[in-house]
């Protein structure tokens, strides 16, 4: 069960709001939340199908598609033998930081909750297992980097023949994603230069706080809103630039920066995802800190570099690309779960840990 529109669209997809769809082994029901007659239909799927082996959800704190399913299996309104929980980051300290008091009061109510059911935590990385264990108490996690259709081979660069450095920020427009900070360093950066800016105005009185940014840039420098793309659009989007800029306060995995270096665009982002080694290895930068000075050094030796730097930097971002991708070779998420290969768990043995 999923949206049947994308996150900040008013508009459900063409053909699909209330509509169950094969995908290849999946059934897959596209709700509308404010639908009735949708809510009722899947309450008669659930109490005919089930019961079920396994209830998987994406967040601890998103409403409808996990504290509510989460809700339902507690009070044996849906009749599952397992629950799988992924975080997805919102467990890091970057996330855990805003709103933190009425998370954490929040949290200490659902666990009471989650000691009902036979839970298990989908953590992404080593770091957000250790996360989980802390903030929860959890004695079964699978770790497993998330799972992504991307193809094995990057698309090759295009000389665009710019004589500028083209920057691009594409995610959420959130505290989180550190916009703010991008648009603080380049007041000090002088161009040319350009950075477009891609996705959903989640906050909008943070993007307020970002347009005033922008009316202090440096000289050389061009700031420009290009609104949400279509997931079909973003590949084709980032291979038009020379550089991702995400200083994210924090990513269990990142898809937007696996989708950049398939682009062959190179990522400049924080040390607070799980992919320093894929970045010093090749595909871009990592920022010894999280500040405005480190991103004014590296942007600006970007600039200093010119066209062929800019060049190699996307050559190099496709290459370790295509050496990622190629060793994913690991068994898949539902795969551990159901080979209880769990990390730490009392009475068992620990079973295989994939990373």
């Amino acid at each position: 069960m999923t949206s049947d529109r994308d996150l900040g669209c008013r508009t459900p997809y063409p053909g699909l709001s209330g509509q169950w769809v094969t995908r290849s082994r999946s059934n897959v029901f596209y709700l509308d939340r404010r639908s009735p007659a949708q809510w009722l239909r899947i309450w008669r799927y659930q109490r005919q199908a089930g019961p079920f082996d396994l209830l998987y959800v994406n967040s601890v704190w998103q409403p409808v598609f996990s504290l509510l399913p989460v809700m339902a299996a507690a009070l044996r309104l849906v009749a599952v033998r397992r629950v799988l929980i992924a975080p997805r980051g919102e467990f890091s300290p970057g996330a855990l930081g805003i709103r933190s008091r009425k998370k954490r009061m929040f949290l200490a109510l659902w666990r009471r909750v989650l000691d009902r059911l036979d839970v298990v935590w989908h953590a992404s990385n080593d770091r957000e297992a250790t996360q989980i264990q802390e903030l929860v108490g959890a004695t079964r996690i699978v770790v497993r980097e998330n799972e992504t259709l991307l193809p094995a081979d990057p698309t090759p660069p295009v000389d665009h023949g710019a004589d500028h450095l083209r920057l691009v920020f594409l995610s959420r427009i959130t505290p989180m994603k550190n916009l703010d900070l991008v648009l603080r360093a380049l007041r000090s950066v002088t161009g040319p230069l350009t950075l477009d800016i891609y996705g959903p105005i989640d906050d909008p009185p943070y993007w307020r706080e970002c347009q005033r940014l922008c009316d202090d840039l440096a000289p050389g420098t061009r700031v420009r809103y290009r609104g949400v793309l279509r997931p079909g659009q973003v590949r084709e989007t980032l291979a038009r630039y020379d550089a991702l800029v995400l200083p994210t306060r924090g990513e269990n995995f990142g898809h937007v920066i696996a989708e950049s270096l398939s682009a062959s665009c190179a990522v400049i982002c924080s040390a607070d995802t799980p992919w320093t080694e894929v970045l010093t290895g090749g595909g871009g930068v990592v920022l010894p800190e999280t500040s405005a000075a480190e991103l004014i050094r590296v942007i600006g030796d970007m600039v200093a570099g010119g066209p062929a730097e800019w060049w190699n930097q996307r050559v190099r971002a496709g290459a370790a690309y295509r050496a990622w991708r190629a060793a994913d070779d690991k068994p898949g998420v539902l795969d551990l779960v159901r080979a209880e290969a769990f990390v730490g768990s009392p009475g068992r043995a620990t079973g295989r840990v994939y990373r």
